[in-house]
């Protein structure tokens, strides 16, 4: 009896070892200690956010710094990042806007290595909070509003009304562009960081029923279609951190467009 006891209770805290929560991974926890974090705090979010602006240097600095003739493989990716958002700017946005290209491409780089830095073995992803995307939107919305303004002067308002509609139309199109208008840091920023922790969640909850084989005979089956699912989407998510990057600065392009051209 004492010996079936002492097994169930070994079973009961093997269970509960491993007990996954598929949200812990996106708490933010200071360095060092665990007292409360204070906006000056070391923390998780702020070593990997470093991490990347690290690695972006390295790739940038280092990787480029022969400027060989046949490049390595750290300066074809640059080269290729480079041409890449340089071609996005002025396709979508004109010439005109290649004098912001430096920040439009800053921007891209440091979503982009952020989200594959995520995918790290005990990384943390720092584009999953609402608070990082959150202040990238918001200086996006700032900037192409102070720069529509400042080129544009009164003229910019034109970008709420459309002159192509129906004279008795206008007005409420015009409520509708301005609300439209405002709401762009939010989904901006929401669809950035909702699809970075979704996938990553969903990965989290599918390892949960990789250590079922060690309690049930469903475990056998159900386990290995676990590690199937978990690589699955973990290609996926490969894609992913790369497509939301592409997004977020393809919408800044976007505004940056009507920011300089809201006639248009």
């Amino acid at each position: 009896m004492k010996r079936k006891t002492t097994v169930a209770t070994l079973e009961q805290e093997m269970r509960s070892e491993l007990t996954f929560h598929p949200m812990d991974q996106f708490i933010v926890k200071p360095l060092f200690g665990d007292g409360p974090v204070h906006w000056y705090t070391p923390t998780n979010a702020t070593l990997w956010m470093a991490i990347a602006v690290l690695a972006i240097f390295f790739m940038l600095v280092i990787g480029t710094r022969g400027r060989a003739v046949v490049p390595s493989r750290a300066q074809s990716i640059a080269e290729l990042s480079y041409g890449f958002i340089h071609k996005m700017v002025e396709d979508v946005a004109g010439k005109d806007a290649l004098k912001f290209f430096p920040y439009i491409f800053t921007v891209f780089l440091f979503i982009v290595f952020s989200n594959f830095l995520g995918l790290l073995p005990r990384g943390f992803t720092t584009t999953s909070h609402i608070a990082v995307t959150g202040l990238l939107a918001i200086a996006v919305f700032v900037a192409v509003t102070v720069i529509g303004f400042v080129k544009n002067g009164a003229g910019f308002l034109s970008l709420f009304w459309v002159a192509s509609a129906p004279l008795a139309l206008r007005p409420i199109l015009a409520i509708i562009e301005i609300i439209s208008y405002f709401v762009r840091p939010v989904s901006h920023s929401i669809r950035l960081a909702g699809n970075m922790m979704a996938g990553h969640a969903v990965m989290k909850v599918f390892a949960a029923f990789a250590p079922l084989i060690l309690f049930s005979g469903v475990g056998i089956a159900v386990t290995p279609l676990s590690i199937l699912a978990i690589t699955a989407m973990y290609g996926l998510e490969v894609l992913v951190a790369f497509i939301q990057a592409y997004v977020f600065t393809i919408l800044t392009c976007v505004y940056l467009r009507d920011a300089l051209h809201p006639a248009h």
